[in-house]
């Protein structure tokens, strides 16, 4: 059985993307764009997988974790001194080697895993990932032979106008005789104007050896999209929305406006749910089957089950239950488990807080810190009193109780089951169960008064 190994290209600051933030960090619906890479590479079922870091290394390796092994490129000298860098790791295996950048997140699984094989169909020492383009400006061009064999690889600034003219294109991803690329890497040289060292060279060094080299075509020109700028950053954006989009919908999910709705890459949505338009949901948030969410809905890292609708509203690091209704303008703030059949309304904010089966919260409230039973019915204008400006407290509201309009619950304060708080109160101290709270100042009627006020005015 030969083993496959991948080499990921992720040492470089990226200076045309004029940020902070490292190029292969960027992210693309979500997802650093080194990570969708690092994760098609995983799709294929590579033995081992080498990232390449240079710039922003630590956090490079932060934001990938375990699922690759790493080695240091201190100084960008090229794309062949970068490779050379995993010699210590790689360099006496047998096997087949995948060469990709790490700013090409539109490449699938399937795209490496045909290059793969057509490397070992050919029994080719280097098989070059190519495309065809409809603008090939800038691009080095591939040159075949009368039997489609390759015959080289030329750099725009060295093509000849016929050469120019050809439109297949060298994406810049590659597979390798692993042992006959280590060893042709040591005859790479830098003379050139960067002074710095090009794995192109190695097909020319391989070639004049007496080797095979091959090429395998991309289906999808847009897959091999390198992204160096914002405006390429825009582009890889687009076609994965769109792709994710497809994906979704082709499993059963009405997406009602594609062009306006955004998904994240690791997103899971059950079938029969109808995403409206404005709807965005990020991070490795799920949704249940048969939901509704949106329109202007936005979902971040949070569990939404079955036949759940979520209108116009803000959900982040929170769970859902099923058949529950939050919005229109709610806020669940993260830490917060709503479970079946509960209702948030509009104007409803909530953190940090649980929610039994069938209770309601259905207009202008706050609700933080608090544990809720089930039944609860939470009355219009209440709020939790969770912070007295140091510290936050839990309020506990027990099943079937019944908070009346305009409630403070000062915390730490218990409402006790089946218990009644009216309207108006300010609590302080805990409510027995079965108990009718009343924590307001008698009304008082000053009859006249505002006649002698308008007098005065």
């Amino acid at each position: 059985m030969t083993h496959t190994y991948a080499i990921v290209l992720a040492a470089g600051q990226g200076t045309r993307m004029k940020s902070n933030l490292y190029k292969v960090l960027h992210p693309v619906c979500g997802k650093p764009m080194v990570e969708h890479v690092i994760d098609h590479v995983k799709g294929i079922g590579a033995d081992r997988v080498v990232t390449v870091v240079g710039h922003g290394a630590e956090l490079v390796e932060e934001t990938l974790g375990q699922k690759s092994e790493y080695v240091l490129q201190a100084e960008q000298l090229g794309t062949a001194h970068a490779v050379q860098q995993a010699e210590n790791l790689l360099g006496d295996l047998e096997g087949t080697t995948l060469v990709i950048c790490g700013d090409t997140p539109l490449i699938r699984s399937e795209t490496m895993d045909a290059l793969v094989n057509k490397h070992k169909e050919l029994g080719a020492k280097a098989t070059i990932l190519t495309a065809i383009a409809d603008n090939p400006a800038g691009y080095g061009r591939i040159i075949r032979g009368d039997q489609g064999e390759v015959l080289r690889n030329v750099e725009q600034k060295d093509a000849t106008p016929e050469e120019q003219a050809v439109t297949e294109i060298n994406t810049g991803t590659y597979c390798f005789d692993n042992r006959a690329l280590f060893e042709a890497l040591k005859k790479v040289k830098n003379d050139n104007a960067q002074g710095e060292y090009y794995l192109p060279d190695v097909m020319g060094i391989l070639q004049s050896e007496g080797a095979l080299i091959g090429a395998h075509v991309s289906d999808d020109f847009s897959e091999t999209l390198g992204v160096n700028d914002r405006v390429v950053l825009a582009q890889a954006e687009a076609v994965m929305r769109h792709r994710i989009a497809e994906k979704h919908m082709r499993n059963g999910v009405t997406i009602i406006s594609p062009e306006t709705t955004v998904i994240s890459a690791d997103a899971v949505i059950g079938r029969d749910t109808v995403l409206q338009p404005g709807t965005i949901i990020e991070g490795r948030s799920s949704i249940g089957e048969e939901c509704l969410i949106g329109p202007n809905s936005h979902i971040i890292d949070s569990e939404v089950s079955n036949k759940t609708s979520i209108h116009s509203s803000v959900v982040k690091s929170s769970k859902i239950g099923s058949n529950t209704t939050v919005g229109p303008f709610a806020h669940i703030r993260p830490e917060t488990d709503l479970g079946d059949h509960v209702k948030v309304g509009n104007f409803v904010e909530i953190k940090k807080s649980s929610f039994g089966t069938g209770s309601k919260v259905s207009h202008l409230s706050y609700i933080g810190d608090a544990e809720v039973g089930s039944a609860v019915n939470i009355g219009c204008g209440s709020i939790t009193v969770n912070y007295d400006g140091k510290n936050k407290f839990k309020t506990t509201i027990e099943d079937e109780a019944f908070i009346g309009c305009n409630s403070n619950l000062v915390a730490p304060v218990t409402v006790g089951k089946g218990s009644y708080v009216a309207a108006g109160s300010t609590v302080t101290k805990d409510v027995p169960e079965d108990s009718l709270a009343i924590a307001r100042s008698r009304q008082e009627n000053k009859e006249g008064y505002a006649a002698k006020l308008n007098s005065k005015r």
